[in-house]
C-alpha cells in the first residue's frame, strides 16, 4: 500500500466483505450513501473520525481494530511528507 486512503480502502473492503453485507446496506446502517462508501473503497475520500466511528458502529468492529489494519497494510510507521 502505498497511501493511508488506499490502506483504509482495502481494510474497509475487508472488513465489509467479511460481515457479508453489501456496500449499500453498510451505507444504510453507517447513515452514509453507498456512493460514498464505494468512494471511500476505492481510496478516493479519507474518512473523518466521525465517519471512521460510524462505520466501525454499523460493521460491528472495534475502530481501533480497523486502523490497526490500515497501519499493518501500511507496512511501516507513516509519516506525513514533509514540504521542500
Amino acid at each position: 500500500m502505498s497511501t493511508p486512503e488506499q490502506a483504509f480502502a482495502k481494510a474497509l473492503r475487508e472488513f465489509r466483505r467479511k460481515s457479508s453485507i453489501s456496500q449499500e446496506e453498510l451505507g444504510f446502517e453507517s447513515g452514509y450513501h453507498r456512493t460514498y462508501i464505494s468512494m471511500l473503497e476505492r481510496g478516493k475520500m479519507n474518512p473523518s473520525l466521525r465517519t471512521l466511528l460510524s462505520l466501525a458502529t454499523a460493521l460491528k468492529t472495534p475502530a481501533a481494530e480497523i486502523v490497526t489494519r490500515v497501519e499493518r497494510l501500511l507496512g511501516a510507521p507513516w509519516q506525513r511528507p514533509r514540504n521542500p
